[in-house]
Parts: structure tokens; sequence; C-alpha cells
């Protein structure tokens, strides 16, 4: 294309634009309002103008009254008129490069002559400056020119000329997915027009129209896309069908040793419904930190296994898997089900023992990590597989499934509750259950911030609290993106409490570079009280439960999300006793205090989750590409809610109606959503 040789695509390429689409979908980030020029013996104190004008003179002092200066004479046809910078000394390589400028700017009178005092410096392509410089351009009226992403090496007046040319050669060959009725019901411009509005607009309100439709559109592909793989789940057999009998249902509930709460009624009744339909269940369990939902998830373990089927419950470490393997051990000791944990940390031995009951059917439950769906797991009769913390399992492992010909019922659970936006694009294929009550008798955490001054006390309060016969967590974050530097950092900090702070208590360590047989062995005796305060890195985030444990300290709290904050907050509060979360830190941007402060003020997980998905974005909230989702473009999740839900509504209801995207009319529909989203959502039987 014009403008774009060799070089220039290696710049493109790295923000993302690798084709004429992604050029043409690479929108400004904002618009510079400026005037169209007006000659210079037309300007008067106090305007605001823009003019254009040849370099007679200029000088440069780098100190003048303690601040640097540059100092510019410009002169078009009309007069003559100074440009001054302070503080701004790159202005003087800036413009020692160019014999012409535009400059935008407030004019003032200084010493009888007239100046712009700090003007901007607008930089035009060619086509621009011969439309300002024409006799039909009307002077000093307002033009908007975009301002775009771009990177080292492609300026704002390049890369203008880029998007130029391609809207010239290429915006009327855009494809055209909607109908002409469809757009005027929805008030959104042809594609066209969306195109070039949304670069060079003649005005604020029509761009905003534009970038509408253009962001509706993306949500709208990644809907379609969503409903497509919902159906192509529900379109799949399973070999089975698992019947939750009121005998049945009776005997899981006399493994439970406490009432459950009607949340956790009312998932286990959905979750029932779904086992026993023939296509399989793909459903998300959401619940707050503590809510219960392992006890749903054994629940629907022991259903499939009363149904002579095999299960799995994987879970995104190996410290997790370990806990869920004694949790679940604690709620079948009366019952007959044969369980084998499947981890990198057990033996060879070890190992081979669960492969082969895997394989001949041995194995009723078997519980581990992502090595659960490797090459050389065998399942004899897989009826269903659990989830925990469903963001680390993502399209890729349930293709994996499907490869060996199983088409398992899946459930996965999450303690991060997701925001209303993200569980309508990242998880719009799974149906959902929420837990959303906590079991009774449960204390809410009281939360404080500790700063540095207050440390003392604080590790007073702690010491009263475990004179008391409680236990407390001191969590260290992630300091660097080495594992072996975090590691020394708790390990330092764990000698020095133990000898210098609180030489009368046991102070154990815990880091996940630790060994799997020392991380147990440390776990155990924490949990029966043996060491009183646990020392660890984030690896303690999901899962562990030690109903004595009443105190969480997080070192350096400024330096985790909320999400993280709010995950390790609930880790306390699963006993009868008050508990407390203590953040010590010394936030220094104005977004780390409030994060804290909110902390302070709020214990509910959902609406911490849409305030770190506002400070955040979705891309940081989780691995969104683990989950084989595309970055948005245009949308925006947080702004562009109401959209979002009106593309989900029109692209459920399309794929409804035409649910292989067979019909002419949505030919270049399908095109779209398949070169976008096949390979990564795993479709089948789009189009």
């Amino acid at each position: 294309m014009k403008a774009v040789g060799p070089r220039r695509y290696e710049l493109l390429k790295k923000l993302g634009v690798r084709s004429v689409a992604d050029l043409l979908l690479h929108l400004p980030r904002t618009y510079e309002e400026s005037l169209n020029f007006i000659p210079i013996s037309q300007v008067k104190p106090g305007a605001l103008v823009t003019i254009r004008g040849r370099i007679l003179d200029k000088d440069y002092k780098p100190k003048l009254f303690g601040k640097s200066r540059v100092w510019v004479l410009l002169a078009d046809d009309s007069g003559e008129i100074e440009a001054v910078w302070f503080d701004q000394s790159y202005r003087s390589k800036q413009l020692s490069e160019v014999d012409e400028v535009t400059l935008s700017g407030k004019a003032r009178m200084y010493e009888d002559k007239l100046q712009l005092i700090q003007p901007k410096i607008i930089t035009l392509s060619k086509e621009e400056l011969e439309a300002r410089l024409s006799p039909s351009a009307k002077r000093g009226q307002k033009t908007l020119l975009p301002l775009y992403p771009t990177t080292s090496g492609l300026g704002q007046e390049t890369f203008r000329r880029i998007e130029r040319n391609a809207l010239e050669k290429y915006a009327d060959e855009f494809p055209e997915i909607f109908s002409e009725n469809f757009r005027k019901m929805r008030q959104f411009l042809p594609i066209e027009e969306a195109l070039r509005s949304v670069h060079f607009p003649p005005s604020l309100r029509i761009a905003r129209q534009a970038k509408r439709r253009l962001a509706y559109e993306e949500f709208f592909l990644l809907e379609v896309a969503m409903a497509l793989r919902r159906r192509g789940i529900k379109e799949e057999h399973k070999a089975h069908r698992i019947q939750v009998t009121p005998r049945i249902d009776q005997r899981i509930r006399r493994l439970f040793p406490f009432k459950l709460t009607s949340a956790q009624d009312r998932a286990i009744s959905e979750i029932a419904e779904d086992l026993q339909h023939q296509e399989p269940m793909n459903r998300l369990l959401q619940g707050d930190v503590g809510s219960g939902k392992t006890v749903v998830a054994v629940y629907a373990l022991l259903a499939a296994v009363a149904n002579k089927l095999q299960v799995a419950l994987m879970a995104p470490t190996e410290i997790l898997a370990e806990q869920h393997h004694n949790t679940l051990s604690f709620f079948l000791r009366e019952a007959r089900v044969r369980m084998k944990l499947l981890t990198g940390g057990i033996s060879r031995s070890q190992r081979n023992e669960a492969l082969s009951g895997i394989r001949v059917g041995e194995v009723d439950l078997a519980v581990g990590t992502h090595a659960l769906v490797e090459e050389d797991v065998d399942f004899k009769r897989l009826g269903l597989l659990v989830v925990d913390e469903q963001h680390k399992f993502g399209v890729v492992q349930r293709a994996r499934l499907r490869q060996k010909g199983l088409t398992p019922d899946c459930l996965v659970m999450t303690a991060t509750p997701i925001p209303r936006t993200l569980a309508l694009t990242v998880f719009g294929d799974l149906d959902v259950s929420v837990i959303d009550e906590l079991p009774p008798g449960r204390v809410p955490i009281k939360t404080h911030l500790v700063p540095p001054q207050k440390r003392e006390r604080a590790y007073e309060f702690i010491r009263k609290e475990i004179n008391k016969g409680r236990q407390a967590y001191i969590v260290y974050p992630l300091i660097s993106e080495s594992d072996a530097i975090e590691a020394k950092a708790a390990t330092e900090m764990a000698d020095f409490l133990a000898r210098e702070v609180f030489s009368e208590f046991k102070v154990a360590l815990l880091t996940g570079r630790m060994p799997s047989a020392k991380k147990e062995e440390v776990m155990l005796d924490f949990r029966t009280r043996k060491t009183q305060i646990l020392v660890s890195t984030v690896v303690i985030e999901v899962g562990i439960d030690v109903p004595n444990a009443t105190i969480m300290v997080i070192e350096n709290a400024e330096r985790f999300g909320l999400a993280a904050l709010h995950q390790l907050r609930g880790r306390i509060g699963r006993g009868r006793y008050q508990s407390f979360c203590l953040l010590f830190g010394e936030p220094k941007t104005d977004e780390a205090r409030r994060r804290l402060q909110i902390m302070t003020q709020t214990t509910d997980g959902f609406s911490l989750a849409e305030e770190d998905l506002k400070n955040r974005g979705p891309g940081e909230f989780f691995g969104i590409r683990q989950h084989g989702m595309p970055e948005l473009k245009i949308a925006n999740l947080i702004e562009d809610y109401e959209l979002l839900r009106m593309a989900r509504k029109d692209a459920f209801s399309l794929v409804k109606a035409d649910p292989y995207l067979s019909r002419p009319e949505n030919f270049l529909l399908s095109r779209m959503v398949r070169a976008k989203f096949a390979q990564r959502l795993d479709l089948v039987n789009v189009g």
C-alpha cells in the first residue's frame, strides 16, 4: 500500500496492524481540535488561533531566569509573529529541522510585539495542508485532527497519511454485515461511512456515532462466536446421563456434617438438571470466597460416581490439588469412593499406579492439576470434569478431551467474582450458577490499613490474638519476575519475624519453590496448630482453608490488585471467631490509596471485581488470552456495557434463527466469524 514500505510495515506490526483491515480498525485515541489558518495580520491579542508561517529567525537559551527558552520569528505574506516556549528545550531541535511550521495557541502582546506563548506544533499531511490553504477553506473554522496510538518512528502526520490512503482505496470494500433495515432500527451508520467518519470526523458527535457502530460490530462478532460455541457444545452428545434420584441425593447429603445453604441448594438443583440431559453440561459455578462452592462440586462428583462413572477434579496448583484431595478424603471417609492424586509432586511409581487405575476404571475420582488432561492420561468412562479457578482452564484443554473421544459434563468454578461485562464476553458460552450467600455463623472480616508508623502496634495486636489461641498468615507479594527472588524475600522475612518479633511463637515458611512433600508438611503443621504464624508468598491465594487462622497480614499491599487482595482476605474468616485483615503498605499514588481504602470499606467480592476491572482492564483482570479470547480493539467493556448487552441479545437471536449461519444473507458474517474466532474458540460447524 502507498506510504507503507518494509520498515514502516515492521513498525505497524508493533501496533498489531498486519493488514488493511487492521489499519482501518486502528482508531484514533482522541482528536485534537484546531482552527483553520488565519493570516498573521488578523491575529488579535487574547484570541486562540492557528497560523502557518516561515521561520525567519530562532534563538535558544538553555538557562534564562532559571528556565530554558526557545524563541522563533514567523512570517506569512501578511505579517510577522513571535512564538516562545519555556522549559521545552526539545522544541529547539524540532524546529531546526523545518523551514515552515503550523502553530496553535493563544496570542498576547509583549513589549509591543505579538506573541504565541507555549503554542502546540501541529503536524499535517500534505493533503491536510493543501485543504487548509485552499481558497475554499473557511478562515478560523474548527477542524478535528485524529491522534492515533502509535510507536517511535511513526509520527502522527505519517500515520494520518497512511490512514487516508487506506480509506480512499479500501473503505468501500470493507464488508457490510448488517442490512439497511437493521441499521435503521439500531441507528447505525453504514460501515464505509462509519470508517471515514471515525478517522476524519466533521464533528465529535459524528465521531461518537461512528465509533458506536464499530464497537457494536466488534461485540456482535464476538457474541455470535459465543452463541455458536454454546450451540456446538449443546449439540454434542455424551455417552451417559447422570440420574440424581432421591436416594442418591439422600446418600450424598448424609456425608456433609452441616446443612447446606439455600444458595448451595439452588446451585445443586441447576447442576442436577444439567447432568440428566443428553447434551454435556457446560456450567460456571461462581461464588465469593468462603461461600461453599467446593461442597456443591463434591455433590456433583458423587452423583456421577453413584452412576458408575469416573470423575476428575482439576486445580491450578499442586498445593490446591493436594488440599482438595484432603477435603475430599474428609467428606468421603465413610464412602466407598476410590480416589487418587495425580500431580507432578508424586513419585513415578505412585503416578504409574494412578494412571493404570484410571485407565482400567479402578479409580472413581482423580484429583490433580492440568496433568489430568495430558496425553498419557486415559479415562475408561469419564463422566464429569470439575475445574477449580476456571480462568486457568481454556479451550485447548476441552479440545484435548474431545480428541480422546470424551465429552464429559463440565463444571468450572471460581472464587474470583466475575464482573457482569466479563460474564457476557469471556464466559458467554457458559450457563452460570451463583452462590451469593455465606454459610451461617460466619463473622464479617474487619480490614484495616496499617501505615509504617503503626507497624509495632499491629505486631502487638497479632501477639494478643495468637495468645488467645488464634493463628496468622503473613503474605509477601511477587516483588520480581523471579520466583527465586520472591522466595528469598519471604525467607529473610520469616527469619527476621521468628528471631526479632515473634520469638515466642513457631513461625514457618511456605513458598511455591518448595518440594511438594515439604509444602504438605508445612501446611499440616499449620492446620494442626503446631505452627502459629505462616509466612508465605502468594501461593496461598486460592483454596487454603484453616478455620482457626483469623489474621491475614498482607505486606506491600499496594502492589496487589483488588481481586488478589480479596482472594487473600478470603483465606480467613472461615471459623466462628472474629477475623482481621491488616494491609501493611505505603501507597504512593492516588489509585493505590483508593484501592486499599475500598478494601477497608467492603467485603463484597462482586463490587470489588467491578472496581478492579475499571482500574486494570480485562486483559489483566484474567489471563484472557489463556481463555482463547481476543482483545477488544474498539469497544470498552465498562463504558459500552449497554451496547454489549444489545449485541449479545441480537447475536444469540440470530444464531437461534440460523444455527449454522447458512442463510445467504449471513454468508459474510459466517466468513468473518470463522476467520476471527474458529481456531481461538474451537468452533465447529460454523457456516
